[in-house]
């Protein structure tokens, strides 16, 4: 297993995530959304698991901000690669599979 745990360092729900991991001692690597982001390839793969609305978090404030509802769907997808805080977190890959939000029943399947 390879698995990647996309999230930002204010969720709880990461949190959680990444002592799921711990406790089974499954190595995993962390990349933080905000400093980090995602790359247009792993941005492809995981939206191509879980699909684009899974991914977008539509309550935070940055979405508001960046007027992401009224923009064309290219142009909002270019704005997610630039502000890593418009996921969801966390994402956690596990190769081309993957998973948006806290989900161990669909975790322990994978191992």
């Amino acid at each position: 297993m390879n698995i990647q745990i996309f999230g930002l360092r204010k969720s709880f729900d990461t949190k959680k995530a990444e002592r799921w991991f711990k406790e089974r001692r499954i190595k995993y690597q962390y990349i933080d959304l905000e400093s980090k982001g995602l790359s247009a390839g792993e941005y492809r793969s995981i939206k191509a698991a879980v699909g684009y609305d899974a991914l977008v978090n539509k309550n935070c404030r940055a979405y508001e901000e960046l007027y992401m509802a009224y923009i064309t769907p290219q142009a909002a997808e270019e704005k997610l690669l630039m502000y890593g805080e418009l996921f969801n977190a966390p994402i956690v890959r596990n190769g081309k599979q993957a998973t948006v939000g806290y989900h161990p029943e669909i975790w322990q399947t994978w191992e």
